[in-house]
């Protein structure tokens, strides 16, 4: 059951990375938000800080998880910055970095070790050995199978349990050593000011044999009491899951608070075809204890509003699977064939079933098209991320992409000062901000969401809070829009 702490402030939040905002510091990220995005945000999602930000998943491979990188700063730093804006960070679930002293001393020692049974192994999970129909039950959004082969350093030979990348091993969550692990980073969080955890790849987190290792009842356990020892330091849990949409909403009963993944595609089939059809439909049964996001550090979900994998005949997805071939194609065809060099096995991409662009990009560098789709993302239920990128409608990072070959990287771009300057004088920036300070001043978002009934190339989004309303109509068949409210 979730934790039942609610910190979360019902503003649009900021996601973003140290780094790649500003100075590249957590001292110069803090400067923007005395400046120019003071009182912008109800809280900062701040990407991973961990030593060493520069590894081969840009922080989500920490070596030492209690550890700030140097090069951005130090805990005094997080903790001034917590002092001015609520912080959230991630903890990291599900792996550690294969250079970590923990899995150092195991690979040294073996069965010696202190952490020997920290991490997984093929044989940890499949002590009886595991047949075909085991392996294939295993929940992949991408091809081949979550092992790496590895020679410890005295000599030893395993499977290391690898969802992601082989430097990325695997933590065994019911192991002593691996909840004391966790425990001691959650703490550390704690004490420096983080009010709110992201769990990273929670879904991944339990395994267990004959099973799909993917958010399997053993998981929401592990999550339950993960999302306790949040709450007893008074820390809010946010989990981060790409499934099938009805696991989702099932998942959403179960804990704090889930992003809503499958609101970008569907905003973006909305404006693509003109109907609000499958987009009305899904806000009418969408999670209201969600986290809406149009982008972020990942890529464009599909697999969100596709059909389940598993049984993709008897459990449908939101859009037709003819249509949502289509909108990955709309999509590289907006961004000029960007977003294609990106996406899939076209460049090093841990997942395969997200489309890497700009949201920018993705709606062609349209700025009324752009504007709309944040209109109708800060309407919706929840409350509102936006991504860095996003925040100043950046536009695809083609050089960092060749200097990398990482396809997300598409859309990780480092902003100097001087650019943020340039874009703070963009009009489809000064009107993304003048939306943000709408949806966190008009008293009308902490009422109830409606969907008055219209056809079906139109979207009316509603919200009442005593006398106050806000309202926001679409005409998908024009294009036009139009935001109105009490005063």
């Amino acid at each position: 059951m979730p934790s039942k702490i609610d910190i979360m402030k019902n503003k649009v939040q900021l996601i973003t990375y140290a780094d790649r905002l500003g100075g590249g510091n957590i001292a110069e990220l803090h400067r923007l938000f005395k400046g120019p995005l003071a009182g912008l945000f109800g809280g900062v999602h701040l990407l991973p800080f961990y030593y060493p930000i520069n590894g081969v998943d840009a922080g989500f491979d920490p070596i030492d998880h209690t550890r700030i990188d140097p090069c951005l700063g130090n805990w005094a730093d997080i903790k001034t910055l917590g002092q001015d804006v609520d912080l959230m960070a991630d903890l990291i679930v599900n792996h550690v970095s294969s250079a970590s002293p923990q899995f150092l001393d195991y690979s040294e020692k073996g069965a010696a070790s202190t952490y020997n049974g920290m991490f997984l192994t093929m044989d940890s999970v499949f002590p009886r050995g595991a047949t075909e129909a085991d392996l294939l039950a295993i929940y992949r959004p991408r091809p081949g199978l979550p092992f790496s082969y590895a020679t410890l350093k005295n000599g030893e030979k395993h499977l290391l349990w690898t969802t992601f990348a082989k430097q990325q091993i695997d933590i065994n969550v019911n192991h002593p050593q691996g909840q004391a692990y966790l425990r001691s980073v959650l703490q550390t969080l704690h004490d420096n000011n983080i009010r709110m955890v992201r769990l990273d790849a929670i879904g991944y987190a339990v395994k267990k044999a004959g099973s799909s290792c993917f958010m399997i009842p053993e998981t929401f356990a592990f999550i339950a009491v993960l999302a306790q020892q949040a709450a007893a330091l008074e820390m809010e849990v946010l989990v981060e899951i790409h499934s099938y949409f009805r696991k989702q909403i099932e998942i959403a009963r179960q804990v704090d608070r889930v992003y809503d993944f499958a609101l970008p595609p569907l905003v973006l089939h909305a404006i693509f075809n003109r109907t609000a059809r499958y987009l009305k439909q899904w806000l009418a049964i969408s999670p209201r204890n969600a986290i809406t996001v149009l982008d972020t550090h990942d890529g464009i979900g599909v697999i969100d509003i596709g059909a389940d994998g598993t049984d993709p005949q008897n459990h449908p997805g939101l859009i037709p699977s003819a249509e949502l071939d289509a909108l990955v194609e709309r999509i590289h065809l907006n961004s000029n064939g960007q977003s294609r060099q990106a996406t899939g096995a076209a460049a090093s991409n841990l997942d395969l079933y997200q489309v890497n662009c700009t949201f920018y990009d993705a709606l062609e560098r349209n700025d009324h098209d752009y504007l709309l789709a944040r209109a109708i993302q800060f309407f919706a239920p929840g409350v509102p991320q936006v991504y860095y990128v996003g925040l100043l409608a950046g536009e695809n990072d083609m050089d960092l992409l060749a200097k990398s070959g990482v396809g997300r990287d598409i859309n990780r771009h480092c902003f100097t000062a001087e650019e943020i300057d340039q874009a703070l004088r963009r009009p489809v920036v000064q009107s993304l901000f003048e939306l943000i300070r709408f949806r966190n001043r008009h008293p009308a978002f902490d009422g109830t969401f409606s969907l008055p009934e219209t056809g079906e190339s139109e979207i009316i989004v509603r919200w009442d809070n005593g006398d106050t309303w806000a309202r926001l109509e679409v005409n998908f068949a024009s294009g036009s829009y139009q935001i109105s409210s009490s005063p």
